[in-house]
């Protein structure tokens, strides 16, 4: 849902706006490169070749310039405060709430007091004549998939930081979280068609080379397309993967691609938003750009009955999103650039082994 849609209530064309929506007059941006036009337009060609491999698209395009010193000092910087936040705070959260696909033998020891009984290895006793029990550990080699929108309402922000660059840091604890367990970790980065994908793989070193790539790399849209890259993922996953999804969701048609990756997949949704977003403030007569479609909006917002409507809008669009996600059984970790994801992303955690612990 763009910034139109929100303002009116409903899809319009600009001819239909300029021509007798009170309080809202919007013109093309001529500078503006057209991505969804000014009805926000999401048609897309299911199979057309749209959501071709990125990497023949990057051949064409040198998508990582060199990168400057003090990005690289930035990255490493990202690195250390996420690192100490995870072996800190959200040491052992990861592990209990992703648990591996099995068990694997380990070793046989010596009975110790408080050994389960049922883990005796009588073969073992009978030869040694002492008791001695079979120990297993978890196997792991879990994959997670790090999902991220890249669109132009990401790159949004009037608190402290953009929703983009809230995105990136929490993509980066997560990334260090699925690496400190020995897991796989991949990314995928999005607008209104996958620009750019990282298998998944193991290690510190690849870890970096994600987070750099979160903080580098300049998407060549601005659309926003959840469901295209829902779909691209359905294709790409051969095997059981932990997904995350970092946007703001402002998108239509989610609801059929997400449920069938939910069937194969376990999909968190990280809702980004921003305080500003919630209402219009009072300013008098305003001129906005939509940030995917670059159309230009003026709007008299002294007309009470517009700062409501978009208001009730938004609102709406909050619990349609919250219901849609219940229904498929997605987890949501909303998080705001005004208060940060230490919080919201803890609660998730503890939220979720809550919910192990009653299943056993």
């Amino acid at each position: 849902m763009n910034l139109l849609d929100r303002l009116l209530g409903r899809r319009a064309s600009a001819r239909t706006l300029a021509e007798g929506d009170a309080g809202v007059v919007t013109r093309d941006d001529p500078a503006a490169p057209s991505v969804r036009g000014a009805a926000g337009n999401r048609s897309r060609s299911r199979g057309s070749g749209q959501f071709q491999s990125p990497a023949s698209r990057e051949r064409a395009r040198t998508a990582f310039p060199t990168v400057p010193a003090d990005v690289l000092r930035q990255v490493r910087l990202v690195e250390l405060r996420t690192r100490r936040l995870v072996n800190s705070v959200f040491a052992g959260e990861y592990r209990s709430v992703f648990k591996g696909q099995g068990m694997e033998f380990a070793e046989v020891r010596e009975y110790q007091q408080g050994d389960e009984v049922r883990t005796i290895d009588w073969n073992v006793t009978a030869r040694m004549g002492r008791p001695f029990v079979k120990r297993y550990v978890e196997e792991r080699e879990l994959t997670v998939m790090l999902v991220v929108d890249l669109s132009g309402s990401d790159r949004f922000g009037t608190v402290r930081r953009f929703k983009s660059e809230v995105a990136a840091e929490l993509a980066a604890v997560l990334a260090m979280s699925a690496v400190g367990n020995n897991d796989r970790v991949g990314l995928l980065l999005f607008t209104d068609q996958v620009e750019h994908v990282v298998p998944p793989r193991k290690g510190r070193r690849h870890a970096l080379r994600l987070l750099r790539d979160l903080m580098v790399y300049d998407p060549i849209r601005r659309g926003t397309d959840v469901a295209g890259a829902a779909e691209y993922l359905g294709r790409m996953l051969t095997h059981h993967a932990i997904i995350f999804i970092l946007s703001d969701f402002q998108d239509e048609g989610l609801e059929r691609p997400l449920k069938h990756l939910a069937q194969r997949h376990d999909v968190i949704a990280v809702t980004l938003t921003d305080p500003a977003e919630e209402s219009l403030p009072n300013i008098g007569l305003a001129r906005f750009r939509d940030p995917e479609s670059g159309v230009l909006v003026d709007v008299d917002t002294s007309d009470g009955r517009l700062r409501r409507a978009y208001s009730e809008r938004v609102g709406a669009e909050a619990a349609d999103r919250r219901q849609l996600l219940r229904r498929l059984a997605i987890d949501e970790i909303s998080v705001s650039t005004d208060t940060g994801y230490l919080e919201p992303l803890l609660r998730f955690f503890r939220t979720r082994q809550a919910r192990v612990e009653r299943h056993r």
